[in-house]
């Protein structure tokens, strides 16, 4: 499977007993179906304008973007006339991924203001970081000091109106010096500043129950990727409901612990096309699973 840090470097939570906090239990309805447009990493580059209407075409109401810069924009477009792009299409974009390692790794703001302006030009609320260079998290004194700089990068982006967010894989559950990268963000970001989305897919890949860090952390999800195990590979995604996770169980939940965003993201495709295949995903998500 491809890794997303390289590609962008180089380019019961309602069991019985559970009492839920009141603000969680009013939360609004989810916006419909999103598309995290990574699916699509492969075709965007050849026909931006074509692939975003057939994203629509698809069913999907919202996109989570990626792969930004400020030399080439979005495929080719700029910030602004790719919002334009989505609006036309009856689109819009909550969140974008934006790598933050030159943040991290020495403080400076150029990229970061880049990525800013872009969220600021397209309505997008949140700058959510995919992942980061394992080179900063090796020991748990890294991990703090992490969780402090996002801190910081949240209290930036709240100055402009924004909110940061954190996208996980399954490396963040890798014990070290007793404790993970998971537990210490959680433990140690503000919750005011820092939205956590979770990818579904890598929770249960790395052994763990989604439903149980909800309950565990009510009100931290603002965002879940939905991507689905396939039966016979588990390095593979398949179709929403095709494959081996129980988003019935896990997504009655989320939409309890007030989780607005729900986006599907396929990183493989196996004997069928990219397009069918999300129209496929759109459609079981939006008649089995009601989103």
């Amino acid at each position: 499977m491809i890794n997303r840090r390289k590609f962008l470097t180089q380019a019961g939570l309602a069991s019985a007993g559970m009492v839920l906090a009141p603000n969680l239990l009013s939360a609004k309805t989810p916006n419909g179906v999103g598309l995290q447009l990574y699916s699509l990493r492969d075709q965007l580059p050849k026909d931006v304008k074509g692939v975003i209407a057939k994203v629509a075409k698809a069913g999907y109401s919202e996109v989570e973007t990626f792969g930004y810069s400020a030399q080439n924009g979005f495929w080719g477009l700029k910030a602004k006339e790719f919002s334009a792009l989505l609006k036309a299409n009856g689109l819009k974009t909550p969140s974008g991924h934006y790598g933050l390692d030159e943040f991290f790794g020495t403080g400076k703001m150029d990229i970061f203001n880049s990525y800013i302006d872009a969220a600021l030009a397209t309505g997008q609320t949140y700058i959510v970081i995919p992942s980061l260079d394992h080179n900063f998290i090796k020991t748990a004194a890294d991990f703090n000091k992490i969780a402090d700089k996002m801190n910081k990068a949240a209290a930036i982006c709240k100055s402009h109106g924004l909110k940061l967010g954190y996208h996980n894989h399954n490396f963040e559950w890798e014990k070290v010096e007793g404790t993970t990268f998971y537990d210490t963000i959680l433990a140690k970001t503000d919750p005011a500043l820092v939205s956590m989305e979770m990818d579904i897919y890598w929770v249960v890949r790395a052994g763990h129950d989604p439903v149980k860090i909800f309950q565990q952390h009510p009100g931290r999800f603002a965002m879940v990727h939905v991507k689905d195990m396939d039966k016979g590979n588990h390095e593979l995604n398949t179709e929403i409901g095709s494959g081996t996770i129980d988003f019935k169980t896990i997504l009655g939940k989320a939409k309890l612990a007030g989780i607005k965003h729900f986006i599907v993201e396929q990183e493989n495709y196996t004997n069928i096309d990219p397009y069918k295949s999300l129209a496929q995903s759109s459609a079981y998500m939006k008649n089995s699973l009601h989103i």
